[in-house]
């Protein structure tokens, strides 16, 4: 167990660890299209979803008995990217990782094309086609390096990458990870519980790991990452990168003018969002890591039907799988009730995480940390909520392919 958690250790099993677990994975085990849905619209409202990542993909299922849904999504499979991680030393995660959308949906569509413009009525794709809609959600998800996202819509290049990564992996002596966000900590956790016998150093500008979480946090994390041999330099910025988004061997300068040479390095250094879609629409306003701002409804721009969520949107939550899992139930229960004829302005606004967004870390299957909005949890709670199985079986159901 962290410093910090011991105490907390032994009722760890009774009501507050239990209820807080069933809470913040309630939505790992049952996708959003497999809870009970109580609310019933008549068909023929049409809701089209541009992004079938974390949020499209739910919210397209979850919508798919009550409204005519059309999900956008160039990619032929739903890539589970959190587990791309643990696959740089488990290979066998690539394909349970990588999940077809061909079974994602019973009566709607899913449509395999890049969509160019979102207007007013709908939505048009690079072939000119349009798909009219009442309501559009744009959730595109953003970019982040090899091997952990795919290129566009390259699957197999997603694939090989990762293969290619393991290859130089299993090569290397020494790697370098620069960038201590969660990415950065779980990858330098993964191939330390995998290879022990690298040599890894874990560099970010940042004076200590996740400074906006309480400080036992991060402070658990530095001394399980030491423990398992991981050399942490802190407060300092590497130049010289041979390049900002792909592994690679080479040499790096830090702040001071220190020469770290790796013969592997990993730039980690955090996602961009992909918002080309709707930095034109009336009223976009861009903010950090080139999200889009939303207002209280989710709106992106001054188009009234028109939502966006996920890492794309800026409501006021971090890049992060949590947030979507408060974002999902909100738009879920608004598109219901527009459909069903209700009054937006008569419904509740969203209210994102803020600071007390929980956070999962785990680094490999056995260790990690957690915060869970009111203390920060350790290995036996993490391992438990995350770091064991990576939600994979989560998103196995939500596509049906078990």
């Amino acid at each position: 167990m962290a410093a910090g958690s011991a105490a907390f250790a032994t009722f760890c099993e009774k009501s507050v660890v239990e209820h807080l677990c069933r809470k913040l994975t309630a939505w790992a085990d049952c996708p959003a299209g497999e809870t009970d849905q109580k609310e019933t619209a008549p068909m023929g409202k049409r809701i089209a979803i541009v992004g079938g990542g974390y949020l499209g993909a739910e919210l397209a299922k979850a919508m798919d008995q009550i409204a005519e849904v059309t999900l956008i999504e160039p990619r032929s499979h739903f890539v589970h990217a959190s587990a791309m991680i643990r696959a740089v030393v488990q290979p066998s995660l690539v394909e349970e990782s990588l999940i077809p959308y061909d079974r994602l949906l019973k009566r709607g569509r899913v449509v395999a094309a890049r969509a160019t413009a979102v207007y007013g009525e709908g939505v048009t794709l690079e072939d000119g086609t349009r798909v009219e809609a009442d309501y559009i959600v744009v959730a595109t998800g953003s970019d982040y390096a090899t091997p952990f996202k795919p290129k566009g819509a390259d699957i197999d290049g997603l694939r090989a990458a990762n293969q290619e990564t393991r290859e130089k992996l299993l090569a290397a002596k020494t790697v370098g990870i620069i960038g201590a966000g969660a990415v950065g900590v779980e990858l330098a956790g993964e191939i330390a519980h995998a290879m022990p016998d690298k040599e890894i150093t874990l560099i970010t500008k940042d004076d200590k790991l996740f400074g906006g979480k309480p400080d036992s946090l991060g402070a658990s994390l530095s001394r399980k990452l030491k423990r398992a041999g991981v050399e942490l330099i802190l407060g300092k910025k590497a130049e010289g990168l041979a390049s900002m988004t792909e592994p690679h061997a080479g040499s790096l300068t830090l702040d001071g003018g220190a020469e770290r040479t790796f013969d592997l390095i990993f730039p980690v250094l955090g996602a961009r969002a992909a918002s080309e879609l709707l930095k034109n629409l009336p009223g976009a306003e861009v903010t950090a890591a080139e999200r889009i701002k939303t207002d209280s409804y989710l709106r992106p721009s001054s188009l009234p039907n028109v939502f966006a969520a996920g890492d794309v949107a800026d409501p006021g939550d971090n890049m992060t799988i949590v947030a979507v899992s408060r974002q999902l139930p909100w738009l879920r229960k608004t598109l219901t009730g527009l459909i069903t004829g209700r009054k937006l302005a008569d419904m509740k606004t969203y209210r994102p995480w803020g600071a007390e967004a929980p956070i999962l870390l785990p680094l490999g299957p056995v260790r990690g940390d957690s915060f869970l909005m009111l203390f920060t949890v350790g290995d036996w709670v993490t391992q438990k909520m995350k770091g064991a199985h990576l939600f994979v079986s989560k998103y196995q159901k939500l596509l049906n392919r078990h």
